[in-house]
């Protein structure tokens, strides 16, 4: 069964961000957008890859009213040393969620259960909690943050103007598509 446009199950958490720990639960990720960013594990090869990414585009992120969320089966005390042993986590401002229960990551349906390790898994909350993208990768397989960032710019446009979609590639100010009866076989 897929996660999208349901609600994010209940959970409560502790995130390390901005020098400090501090609780983090669904309702975080309520009255605004959100995109929640699973990933292995700390102190490994293309996890930072993935974040120092974010952490360059996170500005761009917040000018939308998006927060991040990178979580990991870590604990928020890991996640702590990680930013005060790497240049590249030091520069992230997003928090970084701790889920050593795996219960978040389970949540999500992201758990590699005989490892329990999360796979790399993006989703993008709408203000109503509700899950608007979902993409699950093998942990092989690093992401693009601009490309994510393109994505949640084509969530928010479908979801202020009801009855437009985005086509592939869309970037704002670019033309999307009202389907219609009229539209059918013309594309």
């Amino acid at each position: 069964m897929s996660l999208i446009n349901t609600q994010v199950k209940p959970f409560q958490a502790t995130a390390y961000h901005n020098g400090k720990f501090v609780p983090v639960s669904e309702e975080n990720l309520k009255g605004k957008w959100s995109v929640v960013v699973f990933y292995p594990a700390d102190f490994t090869f293309v996890c930072p890859t993935e974040l120092g990414d974010l952490a360059d585009q996170y500005a761009e992120f917040q000018k939308l009213g998006v927060e991040i969320y990178g979580v990991s089966t870590d604990t928020h005390f890991t996640h702590k040393a990680w930013h005060d042993t790497s240049d590249t986590i030091a520069k992230i401002q997003y928090p970084l969620v701790g889920d050593p229960t795996g219960a978040i990551t389970r949540n999500f349906d992201v758990m590699i259960e005989e490892e329990g390790l999360a796979l790399r898994g993006t989703f993008v909350i709408n203000p109503e909690g509700e899950i608007k993208l979902c993409e699950i990768h093998d942990n092989g397989i690093g992401r693009d943050a601009k490309e994510l960032l393109r994505k949640v710019q084509a969530a928010q446009y479908v979801a202020s103007h009801p009855g437009e979609v985005c086509p592939a590639k869309w970037t704002p100010g670019a033309e999307t598509l009202k389907p219609s009866l009229d539209l059918v076989g013309k594309i």
